[in-house]
């Protein structure tokens, strides 16, 4: 048996079938066995002419019967191009798909002969093999060796004989091969002396010479014809060739998922998206797009196993995560010109898993409620270290509402309508003030806080040219759940005795955008 490996250090295999267009995006896979013998042959001509005649001739027409192969998995893509002609005096473009073969790295085909060569045509195929620069288009880069001691190939590409049934699980493929050297004796025999009969018996030797047609004298000869002349020729198939049907696998260009190396180390709690729609959403919208937002990563976390925990917050049980509050918070940001959002950012405390990096990876757009959709691209997922020019991670002493504080209990009176005034802080009961002071003590290190509400008077929220009150933000999910007090949004600053790490966001749909606290450099007039 004599194999041959081919790979391509590109990842592509360029080739357009005989007979077929480029544009018709078909790609020929397996190589064609007539593809094989020309690239040696013209190897031969360009590379190699200190190899005798004699000697490729020999080992054209050992390696003239179809050969078996071994393909690896592989998948189609191709790029589109406008290229320019002349028509006339004036210039267009024409689009043309260039259609190819995306191969796995190391991947490459094994094509093995059922010959035994001689030492010399073993000799001159290492030679040509050593010495291919491209196969298929000038963009398949190849290099081809032959592999020694070799005595059979798991091969999954086969010729069909002829009244054979197709094997399960194959297709049919059609391969321009080579006739063998006999074969194309007695086809060109059978042709002259036809075309020969159909003259004139009127004509003279000279003129009978003349009308007959130019065929290649041998099989050799046969695979030097120039692909444009046969077509200019008006020949649908080259002299010498036949086509061969081959059976290869039905899934033969199915997805191979690249396997991903099990992450060390702690899992990654940061996401970070950019908007390109056309019209990007308001600052104003944030707990909607949240809302929209968590609804696409529960999908697409799905994947017959449930939703991921860390975007509902819920157990396999679907019982509250004993980690309160540790799962994702979806944050909207508006750091251009106008309160339009650019960014939305991911935080969860207790990790992204590879289930739900993969979803975050897949997340891509949001319906638009009521207007355009909302895109987004993935910036990266990492920590929180890892994205210096997001200003929600940002350590900082003073923090400021991004969006409003909604509280999460209502507002306590003595029944003459006076507010109880709790004692150790001076805030009403209830208000939001004063649960904004009992959640920061739950936080873990905002026991030592102060704050200070700001006047809505002033139009606190400012974002780039525009300044916004509470009131013009929505507040409410329309589906959620969540306890939520009458208030319809307050503004505050947090004050701590030293710099604190973010993100912080507080209060009723703090996971959904609500609630947002930044550095009080940013997102905020100041009071």
């Amino acid at each position: 048996m004599t194999v041959l490996e081919l790979s391509f250090p590109a990842g592509r295999y360029h080739a357009t079938p005989w007979g077929r267009h480029v544009n018709e995006g078909a790609v020929e896979w397996p190589p064609a066995p007539w593809r094989i013998v020309r690239a040696l042959i013209a190897t031969w001509y360009l590379k190699a002419r200190e190899i005798p005649e004699e000697t490729v001739r020999s080992l054209v027409n050992a390696l003239s019967q179809p050969p078996s192969f071994r393909l690896p998995r592989a998948s189609t893509s191709h790029t589109r191009h406008y290229l320019p002609f002349n028509e006339g005096k004036n210039e267009k473009t024409t689009k043309v798909f260039d259609t190819f073969i995306q191969l796995p790295e190391n991947g490459s085909i094994l094509v093995a002969w059922d010959v035994a060569l001689t030492p010399a045509e073993l000799d001159a195929l290492r030679i040509l093999a050593n010495r291919i620069g491209y196969f298929g288009r000038a963009e398949s880069l190849v290099e081809a060796r032959v592999l020694d001691g070799i005595t059979t190939i798991e091969a999954n590409a086969t010729p069909l004989a002829e009244g054979t049934s197709l094997p399960q699980k194959t297709e049919l493929v059609s391969l321009l091969a080579p006739m063998l050297p006999t074969a194309y004796d007695e086809w060109r025999d059978d042709f002259m002396a036809k075309a020969e009969a159909a003259l004139d018996p009127k004509l003279t030797p000279a003129e009978r010479r003349r009308k007959l047609p130019k065929l290649p004298d041998d099989l050799f000869a046969a695979l030097h014809a120039d692909t444009g002349d046969l077509q200019a020729a008006g020949w649908n198939l080259p002299p010498g060739a036949a086509f061969v049907n081959y059976t290869r696998p039905e899934n033969a260009f199915a997805p191979a998922p690249r396997p991903r190396p099990a992450r060390t180390g702690p899992l990654l709690t940061v996401a970070r998206y950019a908007i390109t729609s056309t019209v990007a959403p308001s600052i104003t919208q944030a707990i909607s797009i949240g809302d929209r937002v968590h609804d696409a990563l529960c999908k697409w976390s799905d994947q017959g196993k449930g939703r991921a925990s860390v975007f509902t917050g819920l157990d396999a049980n679907g019982k509250p995560l004993a980690a309160q509050h540790q799962h994702a918070h979806i944050f909207c940001e508006a750091n251009g010109p106008r309160d339009s959002v650019t960014h939305i950012t991911i935080w969860a405390e207790m990790g992204f898993d590879e289930e739900a990096c993969l979803a975050l990876r897949r997340l891509n757009k949001v319906w638009g409620h009521g207007g355009h959709d909302i895109r987004l691209v993935l910036q990266g997922i990492g920590q929180l270290g890892d994205f210096a020019d997001c200003a929600l991670v940002r350590p900082a002493k003073i923090w400021r509402s991004a969006t409003p504080f909604v509280s999460t209990r209502y507002a306590k009176t003595f029944r003459d309508g006076r507010p109880k005034i709790d004692a150790d802080n001076g805030w009403q009961n209830g208000s939001a003030a004063h649960d904004l002071l009992r959640l920061l003590a739950l936080h873990g290190h905002g026991a030592d806080a102060k704050i200070q509400q700001i006047h809505e008077r002033e139009r606190p929220y400012q974002f780039g040219e525009r300044s916004l009150r509470s009131l013009q933000f929505q507040t409410g999910r329309k589906n959620g759940a969540g306890c939520r007090g009458r208030d319809s949004g307050a503004v505050f600053t947090i004050t701590f005795p030293d710099q604190r790490p973010g993100p912080f966001a507080l209060g009723y749909g703090a996971h959904f955008g609500l609630g947002l606290f930044v550095p009080s450099e940013s997102g905020l007039a100041s009071a």
